[in-house]
C-alpha cells in the first residue's frame, strides 16, 4: 500500500488537518489522542481530554459494553454504529461512529471517527451545520404573544448580547439602508410579504459588513401569527462551501478519496476508497504518478500548484476526476501541505459532488416554486390590503351628519402630530375605528398599530402584556416575553378601556408617557421606546380622579387632545348610510339578495334610541338578514320594541340636554364665555367651570371642515 508513514507524523500533521473529528482509545477505554476538531466539539483542552475515558464522554458506555466493543472491532477490523456523546458543559448530542482497529508501536488502538447527526430542532441543526458553513443566525417573532426567539449566532453576527435589540423596531437602526428595511419589515408584519435582501451593517469598528436578511411571515387563517427569518454574514463567504452533506467520517473506508503525493507527483499513500472508486488495483497504484491520474496535469502545472500549496498550506479546488475506464465525476479537492523527514507532501482529500450538484438542481427548482408562491402571496396580500383599506380607512368612515364631521375634523387635526389622544364615548360608538384613523393618517402609518384592551386581561397579567417579562420573573414565566410597548416601537399603541387599568400599574404607564422608557418584569435593563399613545374609555375619568380610582397626573397626560365620539342617537342622519352598509355587507356574506331597506324599516330605525350604538345597529341588521328574505328589508320580529315614553323627544339623557342647553347659551352670546354678558354669567357658574364642562362634553365652536 505504498510507503508507510509513522503515526506520529499522521498525528501531528495529517489527522490535525483532516476535516474529521478523530479520537484514539486503548483497551481500557482511555483516550490517548483526539484531534483539534474533536476537542473543540467536546469543549476540552488537549491536556484535559487525555485524562478522560470513553465512559466520561459516552453516558451509555460501561466496562462490559466496552469490552464487547473492543473484541468486536478487533475481530472485524471496522465497526460503525450510532451513540450519544456529552460535552464538558453537559450538553448531549447524537453521533455516528466508525471504529477502526490497528497497532501503534506495539500497542493496540481503536481509532474512532465521529460525525454529529443531532437534529433536535431547527435552530440546533442550524447552529451545528449551517453555522460553520455559512455563518447563519435565526430568529422568530410571535405576533400573538410578543415572544421572540433568537439564536446565539444571530447575536454574534451583530456583536450584541440582548436579543431584544433584534426586534423589528430596533434592528433597522443597525443598517445603513434603514428606511428600506423599515418598509420591508412593515410589509412583512402587516401584509405578510416575505423578503430576501442583502444590506449594509454598520459595525462598531467602523467597517461595513454585508448581511443577507431573509424573512418569511407565517399565515394561519388569513392572519399573520409569526415572522421567522435568518441573518447571514456574506462578507467573506467562500466561493464554494464544503460539506453540504454530513460526512461519513472514516479513513480507509471513507467515501472520500485520500491521496498523499510528493513534489514529483509520486503517490506515497492512499486510502481504500481510491482503488474502490477509481477502478485501479493496489498493484497498479504502487508505482502511480499524478500524471497517470489525469492527462491534463502537466509537470509545469504540478510544480506551480505545489509551490502555491507550500505557501498557503491549504488549497481548495474543483476538478473533474477520471476513472480507469475513462468515466469522470465532479469533485471538490482539499489539498493540505505536510512535511515528513524534511520532504514536502501534498495530502489531497477528494469528494464526489455528483449528488451535491443534483441536490443543487433540486434546490434551485424548489426555490423557483417558492418564488412563484411568493408572487401569488403578494397578489393576495395586495387584495387583502385593499379590502382592509375599504373597511377601515379614515377616508371611508361612514358619515353624512354635521355632528360627526366635527368629530372627524378633530381626527384630521391631530393625526399628523405625535400628540397623545384620549377618545371618550359610550360602548359601541366605534372608538377603535377613530384610533385606527389617527394612526393611518399619521407619520407612523408604516409601523404597526398595537391594540391592548385593559378590560379583557386579568389584572395580574396586564403589566406583563404591556411591558413584557424575563424568564423566571414569576411562576409560569417559562420564557422571555416581548411587551406590547416594545412591539409598537416606532408606531402607535391603542389602549382601549384605559379606565380599567389597575391603580398600581398607572405610575409605570405615566413613566412611559413622560420619559419613553420602562422596565420589564424581572429585567435589569431600562428599555426606551418611541411610541404614540391613543387611549379610549367609556368611563368618566374626571369623576374617577375625584373618587381616587384614577391618577390625576396620568389623566392629564392622556387628556392632551380629547375626542368625544358621539352616540348614534346624536348623529341620526348617519343611520340610513350605516344601515345600508351593514345590509350589503351581511347580505353578501350570507348569500342573500337584499338591496335596500323599506321606508317603514328605516322609519322604525330612526325612532329607536340605540343604547348599544353602532354595534347594536350592526347586530340588528345581521340578524335581520338571517331571518328575512327578498331584496327589500321590511320590518319584522328582528326590530326592537320601541318604548315611546323612553324615546319621546321630551325625554333625553341629562348629559345630552345639558350639552344642547350650553350650546344654545353660547350661540346667544356669540360664543363669549367670560364677562358680565358671557355664557358663564348667564349659567351662573365660574369661567373655569364652564370651560371644563365644554371640554368634557366635547363642545367647541363649529368651524369649516376638510372633506373627510
Amino acid at each position: 500500500m505504498g510507503t508507510d508513514i509513522p503515526f506520529q507524523i499522521f498525528r501531528e500533521q495529517f489527522f490535525e488537518n483532516l476535516p474529521y473529528k478523530i479520537m484514539w482509545m486503548d483497551e481500557s477505554g482511555k483516550i490517548v489522542y483526539a484531534n483539534r476538531k474533536f476537542l473543540k466539539r467536546l469543549g476540552y483542552s488537549r491536556k484535559e481530554v487525555e485524562t478522560l475515558t470513553i465512559f466520561d464522554i459516552n453516558p451509555t458506555a460501561n466496562k462490559e459494553s466496552w469490552a464487547t466493543h473492543w473484541e468486536r472491532v478487533g475481530k472485524e477490523g471496522v465497526y460503525s454504529f450510532k451513540a450519544v456523546h456529552q460535552t464538558k458543559k453537559g450538553a448531549f448530542y447524537d453521533v455516528e461512529v466508525s471504529s477502526h482497529f490497528f497497532s501503534n508501536s506495539g500497542k493496540n488502538i481503536i481509532a474512532a471517527i465521529v460525525n454529529d447527526i443531532s437534529e433536535s430542532s431547527f435552530y440546533q441543526n442550524l447552529l451545528n451545520h449551517a453555522e460553520r458553513m455559512a455563518n447563519v443566525g435565526g430568529w422568530k417573532l410571535n405576533l400573538q404573544d410578543g415572544s421572540i426567539v433568537v439564536t446565539n449566532q444571530a447575536l454574534k453576527i451583530f456583536g450584541i448580547n440582548n436579543k431584544e435589540d433584534l426586534l423589528p423596531g430596533k434592528v433597522i437602526q443597525l443598517f445603513q439602508e434603514s428606511e428600506e428595511l423599515k418598509t420591508l419589515l412593515s410589509k412583512a408584519i402587516r401584509n405578510g410579504a416575505p423578503y430576501d435582501v442583502v444590506l449594509t451593517f454598520k459595525s462598531a469598528s467602523g467597517h461595513s459588513r454585508y448581511i443577507r436578511c431573509v424573512t418569511e411571515p407565517i399565515v394561519q387563517k388569513d392572519k399573520i401569527v409569526k415572522v421567522i427569518g435568518t441573518y447571514q454574514d456574506v462578507t467573506a463567504q467562500k466561493e464554494h462551501e464544503l460539506g453540504l452533506k454530513l460526512y461519513k467520517e472514516i479513513i480507509d473506508n471513507a467515501p472520500d478519496l485520500i491521496y498523499i503525493w510528493d513534489i514529483h507527483g509520486k503517490l506515497i499513500h492512499y486510502n481504500e476508497a481510491v482503488p474502490k472508486n477509481l477502478g485501479y488495483s493496489k498493484s497498479e497504484l504502487n508505482d502511480f504518478h499524478i500524471y497517470d491520474l489525469d492527462e491534463n496535469i502537466t509537470p509545469e502545472w504540478w510544480r506551480e500548484h505545489f509551490m502555491e500549496l507550500i505557501e498557503k498550506k491549504v488549497l481548495h479546488l474543483d476538478w473533474l476526476i477520471t476513472r480507469k475506464d475513462f468515466t469522470k465525476f465532479p469533485a471538490n479537492i482539499i489539498a493540505n501541505h505536510l512535511t515528513y523527514q524534511g520532504e514536502n507532501l501534498n495530502c489531497a482529500i477528494i469528494r464526489d459532488v455528483t449528488q451535491k450538484n443534483k441536490r443543487d438542481k433540486e434546490l434551485f427548482e424548489a426555490l423557483e416554486e417558492i418564488h412563484s408562491l411568493k408572487n401569488q402571496l403578494e397578489i393576495e396580500n395586495e387584495y387583502l390590503k385593499e379590502e382592509i383599506k375599504q373597511e377601515f380607512n379614515f377616508e371611508n368612515i361612514i358619515c353624512q351628519s354635521d355632528e360627526y364631521r366635527a368629530v372627524l375634523e378633530k381626527v384630521n387635526q391631530v393625526a399628523p402630530t405625535d400628540t397623545t389622544v384620549l377618545i371618550t364615548g359610550e360602548s359601541g360608538t366605534g372608538k377603535e375605528l377613530l384610533a385606527r384613523a389617527v394612526h393611518d393618517n399619521s407619520q407612523r402609518k408604516e409601523k404597526p398599530l398595537i391594540k391592548v384592551n385593559a378590560a379583557t386581561l386579568p389584572s395580574e397579567l396586564i403589566e406583563s402584556e404591556l411591558f413584557g417579562h424575563k424568564k423566571g420573573a414569576f411562576t409560569g414565566a417559562i420564557e422571555d416575553k416581548v411587551g406590547k410597548f416594545s412591539l409598537a416601537d416606532g408606531g402607535t399603541i391603542f389602549l382601549d378601556e384605559i379606565g380599567e387599568l389597575p391603580l398600581a400599574l398607572q405610575p409605570k404607564l405615566l413613566r412611559v408617557l413622560q420619559e419613553g422608557e420602562f422596565d420589564k418584569l424581572g429585567g435589569t435593563k431600562t428599555l426606551k421606546v418611541d411610541v404614540r399613545i391613543v387611549a379610549a374609555t367609556n368611563r368618566n375619568l374626571d369623576k374617577m380622579v375625584k373618587d381616587g380610582k384614577f391618577r390625576e397626573d396620568l389623566f392629564y397626560r392622556l387628556n392632551v387632545f380629547p375626542i368625544h365620539n358621539l352616540p348614534l342617537r346624536e348623529r341620526k342622519r348617519d343611520i340610513p348610510l350605516l344601515a345600508q352598509f351593514f345590509l350589503e355587507k351581511y347580505s353578501a356574506k350570507a348569500g342573500k339578495s337584499f338591496k335596500r331597506l323599506s321606508k317603514k324599516t328605516m322609519a322604525s330605525l330612526m325612532k329607536y334610541h340605540f343604547p348599544g350604538n353602532i354595534r347594536e345597529l350592526e347586530n340588528l341588521i345581521e340578524r335581520a338578514v338571517i331571518i328575512e328574505r327578498g331584496s327589500t328589508l321590511n320590518p319584522g320580529s328582528w326590530l326592537p320594541v320601541i318604548d315611546k315614553e323612553v324615546v319621546s323627544e321630551d325625554f333625553k339623557p341629562f348629559e345630552v340636554m345639558q350639552r344642547e342647553y350650553i350650546i344654545k347659551v353660547l350661540d346667544k352670546t356669540n360664543w363669549r364665555v367670560s364677562g358680565p354678558k358671557g355664557a358663564a354669567a348667564i349659567l351662573d357658574m365660574k369661567d373655569k367651570t364652564l370651560f371644563a364642562k365644554m371640554k368634557r362634553l366635547g363642545i367647541e365652536k363649529k368651524v369649516g371642515l376638510k372633506r373627510p
